[in-house]
């Protein structure tokens, strides 16, 4: 059961930032698995439980990833991550080429929403010729978002616009991927049971945004063929 974070959670993500080495992180181990691991997929599966007795038929899947960076990927970084992150999400090898619902926790922030890890440019530009043809159905869920407030659009953006679309989509149509999520800086909703509750309240509220996102997966998905 998810007791809520703590101080000493931040205090080794910051450690593990400024000493991203297997010497201080083997020393620290046991704050790792007490702190930030144990925490986290207590709080998985909290929010999974309740939000699949709410919407079974998603049939999705519990993930939380690991602190330990893929060895054949390091790139000039330490081996150990300096966040952690959640997913609710298909069961299958293209995962991220489909919506998830995440929540991710970092030194500074943690943040929840909806959205895709890498969507494929067939599935973006199935949302743009939707947007095109049918712009009310997007800035239905647009004034949605904006007028509850606390939600708003992320992604990377092309460098070159792909076309125009009305004001209200304008940020939503020239991204390369995107997700619709919450960023807010440590604070004392961290720290307690109730963020279970929280992830669970904006799931089920961003419930229609994820069913927009996967609308357009099988265009994106024939980039895998």
């Amino acid at each position: 059961m998810f007791t809520g974070y703590s101080d000493k959670t931040i205090e080794f993500m910051w450690g593990i930032r400024l000493n991203n080495n297997r010497e201080w992180f083997a020393a620290h181990k046991q704050d790792y698995l007490d702190y930030l691991q144990q925490p986290t997929q207590d709080l998985g599966r909290d929010v999974y439980d309740k939000f699949m007795d709410k919407y079974p038929r998603l049939d999705l899947n519990l993930h939380v990833c690991r602190i330990y960076r893929d060895a054949r990927r390091l790139y000039g970084q330490g081996p150990y991550k300096d966040h952690l992150w959640l997913t609710i999400r298909p069961d299958n090898d293209i995962w991220s080429q489909q919506p998830v619902f995440w929540f991710e926790i970092t030194p500074e922030e943690w943040s929840y929403g909806v959205g895709f890890w890498n969507a494929g440019a067939q599935t973006m530009a199935a949302m743009r010729r939707d947007m095109d043809e049918d712009p009310k159905r997007a800035e239905k869920l647009v004034r949605r978002l904006r007028k509850d407030g606390r939600f708003s659009a992320h992604g990377r953006d092309y460098a070159r616009k792909k076309g125009e679309t009305t004001r209200l989509l304008a940020d939503w149509y020239n991204k390369k991927d995107i997700s619709v999520g919450r960023y807010c800086p440590v604070d004392e909703a961290l720290y307690t049971p109730a963020l279970a509750d929280t992830l669970v309240d904006g799931y089920c509220f961003l419930e229609p945004v994820y069913q927009y996102f996967k609308s357009f997966c099988k265009a994106g998905l024939e980039d895998l063929k």
